[in-house]
């Protein structure tokens, strides 16, 4: 019987590729994190010797300002972090209708560009060209210009059926809260859910036989009427709140603000002329075969694009369109330009009242690389469930 010798155990060697590596790694964090000491500790230095004061125990004093634009009531006596918990919502506010909008827009236009028609062609091509070559900064004050400078005063508003549009933003009817709407949002979530297994089954349909399902109208459909069944059940609660002319300003109802309305737009219009131009390098990326054998299957031009081309070209377009997510959410930092109360509004306030501008910069930089990490993390996660599947 033949007794195999152990295997020799492998010697620490520098000739090793593999343990060179680890070294240079562990050489590198450790520079890394010595700067970083470095830096913290000369910082901290400087600011004691110069009787600066520092920590992040100014977030429990009284903030002393009021923010004029808020989802929950605030007044100047609660503490800075609720301050700064009205800048980060309100800074997500903008990210993330922004990101939808501009989503919307974006794809819109960068279809358009494969338009038949000239007129449209030239429209989308003409879109691009104007807004992505103008800085989003003069966007920004251009539309803030049009809310404050053109439009009527909030005494002689514009009225646009239930809605009143003036200097001071767009005041629309809200609904007058009733458990019926608890019941529609359980229906809207459930119909969520009927409208995925509805296009899960239209998709294995379709890759089955090859013959189009409705993949849209019918999920959207389901959607729309389990909300329906859910109000219905809910007592179909209609009771609205309506903006009303007051004496000196409007009254009741919902509101924008124009500050609210520039930083909206601005930053839609201008990201969503980028993602048109990134939707349109994902679909030109597609083999030109693959518009050929729709046509060939019968397909017309919107279901050649919903159904093959688009689907086959998300593979490209995801991970630049991650980018022009993240470039929409750090340019709304120049809201503050307009006096919209994001973050970076709310932090200068409190680096002029504190004096604590090291901690104040620091809770900025960390909500804009927390907010860029899970946008990132949400991207990727979606870029690799759109990957196709090698069979």
């Amino acid at each position: 019987m033949t007794r195999h010798a152990p295997p020799r155990k492998k010697k620490i060697s520098w000739r090793s590729q593999a343990f060179r590596g680890l070294v240079y790694q562990i050489l590198a964090v450790t520079a890394i994190g010595l700067a970083i000491w470095f830096l913290a500790h000369n910082t901290a230095t400087n600011m004691r010797l110069r009787g600066i004061q520092s920590g992040f125990d100014f977030l429990t004093s009284a903030a002393g300002f009021d923010i004029g634009e808020s989802l929950y009531p605030f007044d100047s006596g609660e503490a800075y972090w609720r301050a700064f918990l009205i800048g980060i919502t309100n800074t997500l506010r903008v990210a993330v209708l922004g990101i939808i909008l501009t989503t919307v827009i974006g794809t819109l236009i960068g279809v358009g560009r494969f338009s038949r028609n000239a007129l449209v062609r030239g429209l989308c091509t003409t879109y691009i060209e104007v807004f992505r070559n103008i800085p989003i900064l003069l966007q920004l004050l251009m539309w803030y210009l049009l809310f404050t400078e053109l439009l009527p005063a909030s005494t002689e508003p514009m009225v646009l059926g239930p809605l009143f549009l003036s200097k001071g933003g767009l005041n629309f009817p809200i609904p007058i809260w009733a458990s019926g709407h608890l019941w529609a949002a359980g229906g809207l979530v459930i119909g969520m859910g009927l409208a995925w297994w509805q296009r899960r089954r239209a998709l294995q349909a379709f890759e089955r036989t090859g013959l189009p399902s409705s993949m849209f109208w019918k999920p959207l459909a389901m959607v729309l009427a389990a909300a329906l069944a859910g109000w219905l059940l809910g007592g179909a609660p209609l009771a609205l709140d309506s903006p009303k002319q007051g004496e000196f300003a409007i009254e009741n109802g919902g509101s924008l603000t124009p500050e609210f309305l520039s930083v909206l737009l601005g930053l839609t219009i201008y990201t969503a002329a980028f993602v048109a131009e990134v939707v349109r390098s994902g679909i030109q990326a597609v083999p030109r075969g693959q518009a050929e054998a729709a046509s060939a299957l019968g397909l017309n031009q919107a279901q050649e694009m919903r159904l093959v081309m688009l689907p086959q070209a998300l593979r490209v377009i995801i991970p630049p369109m991650t980018n022009q997510y993240l470039n929409l959410t750090k340019n709304s930092s120049l809201a503050v330009a307009i006096g919209y109360p994001d973050v970076v509004s709310i932090a200068n306030t409190a680096i002029n009242q504190t004096g604590r501008a090291v901690e104040c910069i620091s809770v900025i930089m960390l909500v804009y690389l927390s907010t860029s990490l899970a946008t990132s993390l949400l991207m990727n996660w979606y870029n690799a469930r759109a990957a196709i599947k090698e069979r």
